[in-house]
């Protein structure tokens, strides 16, 4: 690289749940078991992108923003224990983590009338728009891209580009999820592969740099 090419900072945003979702899509059509495509190494997923920004982006950091199901857990005992298993694997390779919570909502069944309740991710969407903003404020990227087909973070999205002319936001379409709404948003979008899950997993088990091992659960 030459000694005058400036570096471009590049911090990927990641929306845990609408990348799950792409996972267990990508599982099924890769014809793979349930746990599948799901031990994701992110960090190494996110760097395999890095070139399609040029031989000056480096990447500064990743942010990965999920909930808890804990709502779950009288059925499912293990399901926040395989959640929070990734975690662990996840901020031992320096991803941010940012987990919020599962509210239930009641509904009116537009079929039989009937009051019904369910439980809805809350504050995933404001957490990740409200860092972009505070990265770009801070001046602590050049570039976010963000990793979701969700038009929940547009809002975000837009202040954020008006009010930070200089900066650059892109999309990172997980894998059965592009939107086209948010593509017509930025200049830069693209699209991860199944095929990408599947050659950027964690090693099984996992040993964390304190000497831990983590396994990938055999179901998810």
């Amino acid at each position: 690289m030459p000694a005058n090419m400036e570096l471009e900072r590049v911090t990927f945003l990641v929306d845990g749940f609408n990348l799950y979702h792409s996972l267990k899509s990508a599982s099924i059509a890769l014809g793979l078991n349930e746990a599948g495509t799901k031990w994701l190494d992110l960090r190494a997923l996110c760097q395999s992108y890095l070139h399609l920004f040029g031989k000056a982006a480096r990447l500064r950091e990743i942010h990965y923003f999920s909930a808890l199901a804990k709502h779950l857990e009288a059925t499912k005992p293990d399901v926040t224990a395989r959640h929070l298993a990734y975690v662990t694997c996840l901020q031992d390779s320096e991803v941010s983590v940012e987990l919020s919570r599962f509210k239930k909502k009641r509904f009116r069944c537009e079929h039989c009338g009937a009051n019904l309740k369910r439980h809805e991710e809350k504050e995933t969407d404001v957490a990740l728009g409200s860092k972009l903003l505070e990265l770009f404020v801070n001046d602590s990227c050049d570039r976010a891209v963000i990793v979701t087909g969700d038009t929940d973070v547009a809002p975000a999205v837009r202040t954020a580009k008006r009010l930070f002319p200089l900066k650059t936001v892109s999309f990172a379409f997980p894998y059965d999820r592009k939107n086209d709404e948010l593509a017509q948003l930025v200049e830069t979008s693209f699209h991860i592969s199944k095929d990408a899950y599947t050659r950027h997993q964690l090693p099984d088990p996992y040993m964390t740099k304190s000497g831990n091992s983590v396994s990938k659960p055999s179901k998810w």
